[in-house]
């Protein structure tokens, strides 16, 4: 059953957001009704991917949103989070893909990269032309990325990459992925960089085309969550790249963490968006549902609790993201203020997921509502990332100035 989205503004959160905020929004709320809501079910049982949106998307500038030039939309960061926020109402998967491809693929590029490999591939990326994946996670090191066992040797003017690496979004789809990897000979790379040495100096990050000989994608099946998303393991066998694929201004392990609190910020968003169609379906149900003497359960005290919870933690978590935004776009954020906000806003997400899921009763579990799909979804969310977990004891380390890691 299709349960049309009313929106969630319970303080007037629309009051903060200027014109073009709310224009971002009403787009990519618009996109979302029309294109994947019709469809996201169908590809959910089907563990489907929506292609077809991809170039769709490109179109409305969701792709590298926040980043200048190179045909990209130039939004805001809080305009970005907007478009987050309304993807993955849609579903987390489609968040997913488009997080990927701004936040992990675009982002280092636009970052770290040389001109040319600017002008090669962020317009692609940001046609939908290309797509992209990011090679951080490994079989064996998620939440400890800096023991990676991925390495790549320089020969000439080549390197020779090796490795496996895990749980990657897009990753049999992609024209392109943003492996990182350790330098075998990282001396010659501190004196041709003139850099100190540092214990993850030699971390660096390579673009590397994915028809190269020795490059292998194979999707993971079997998934409860993130159905309608690509996750692949990619398999770097004696993969020979020219040294030009080698992103020039990588700075050992901080680089790829720069890249995942970009990811990281828009995932704060995109929670809020699951847990608004979590929220606003179990609220119209309830409504509508009768039980006892034949008056609509939303009558009775314990599904109200549920609903004032809901709606207050959302607010909560609206109001978190908006002030992240802002220092964002003062370029005042720091990365212990996403970590806070990703780790409180998925974790609410999730409960919402519960809480509605609880008030639909038996018609939770059936996909005619989207409320189990988001909660199978949320699940990786909470994971990945950065943990639940690892964000507390990052949020741990700042108040206290001890590392419990």
């Amino acid at each position: 059953m299709v349960i049309p989205f009313r929106g969630v503004d319970f303080l007037e959160f629309d009051s903060l957001l200027n014109d073009d905020e709310r224009l971002v929004r009403s787009t990519a709320r618009q996109f979302i009704e029309e294109n994947l809501i019709p469809i996201i079910e169908e590809c959910n049982r089907a563990g489907r991917f929506p292609r077809e949106l991809v170039k769709p998307m490109a179109a409305l500038g969701f792709y590298g949103a926040s980043l200048q030039g190179y045909g990209c939309a130039g939004m805001s960061n809080v305009e970005y989070g907007l478009v987050m926020q309304e993807l993955e109402r849609g579903d987390s998967g489609l968040r997913s893909f488009v997080s990927v491809q701004s936040a992990l693929v675009m982002y280092p590029i636009y970052t770290f990269g040389s001109d040319e490999q600017k002008q090669q591939w962020l317009p692609a990326l940001q046609s939908g032309e290309k797509i992209g994946c990011f090679g951080l996670t490994e079989p064996d090191f998620g939440s400890n990325p800096g023991a990676m066992r991925s390495r790549a040797r320089k020969s000439g003017r080549e390197y020779i990459l090796n490795g496996e690496k895990m749980w990657i979004t897009s990753g049999s789809i992609a024209d392109v992925a943003m492996i990182w990897a350790k330098v075998e000979n990282p001396k010659e790379e501190k004196d041709e960089r003139n850099t100190r040495n540092t214990k993850d100096e030699c971390v660096r990050g390579f673009l590397v085309e994915t028809d190269r000989p020795g490059f292998k994608a194979q999707d993971i099946h079997g998934k409860w969550s993130l159905r309608a998303s690509v996750t692949s393991g990619l398999s770097l066998q004696d993969v020979r790249i020219p040294e030009s694929n080698l992103l020039p201004a990588t700075q050992g392990l901080k680089s790829p963490l720069m890249c995942l609190n970009q990811a990281r910020y828009g995932i704060a968003w995109g929670a809020i968006g699951a847990a608004m169609a979590c929220y606003d379906c179990a609220l119209q149900y309830a409504q509508l549902r009768k039980q006892f003497h034949d008056k609509p359960i939303a009558s009775h005290q314990l599904v109200q609790e549920k609903l004032a919870w809901m709606v207050t933690e959302i607010t909560k978590a609206q109001l978190l993201a908006l002030q992240v935004g802002r220092l964002k776009d003062e370029k005042k954020t720091q990365h212990q203020h996403v970590s806070m906000a990703k780790r409180n806003n998925v974790w609410m997400a999730l409960e919402c997921a519960r809480l509605s899921r609880d008030i639909l009763g038996a018609n939770g579990v059936a996909d005619d509502y989207p409320i189990m799909r988001h909660m199978m979804n949320l699940e990786s969310v909470k994971t990945y990332e950065g943990t639940h977990d690892i964000h507390t004891l990052i949020l741990g380390q700042n108040i206290t100035g001890l590392d419990a890691f």
